[in-house]
């Protein structure tokens, strides 16, 4: 079992993180999604899955749900691996 916790861009209303949980769960291997929306601003996105994510498919999921990955100004792509508790 994996987490992931990613940065989104965009998001401002229970809609948008309707509209992300809905795509990111058609990722095979997701198990979990929670979002920490912060409108306007960049959002909180953790992931849980059975196996590590390709950032790809992540970014494509967020994508087709209009939304962006966040620029954390690192070289991860607003990505960050959580350990399990």
């Amino acid at each position: 079992m994996t987490t992931e916790s990613f940065t989104v861009t965009g998001m401002t209303c229970g809609h948008c993180v309707a509209s992300v949980d809905a795509e990111l769960r058609t990722v095979p291997g997701v198990t979990d999604v929670r979002i920490d929306l912060v409108p306007g601003g960049s959002s909180n996105v953790i992931v849980t899955s059975d196996e590590p994510l390709a950032p790809a498919d992540v970014a494509a999921a967020i994508d087709e749900a209009g939304y962006q990955l966040g620029d954390d100004r690192s070289d991860d792509g607003g990505r960050t691996t959580l350990p399990l508790a």
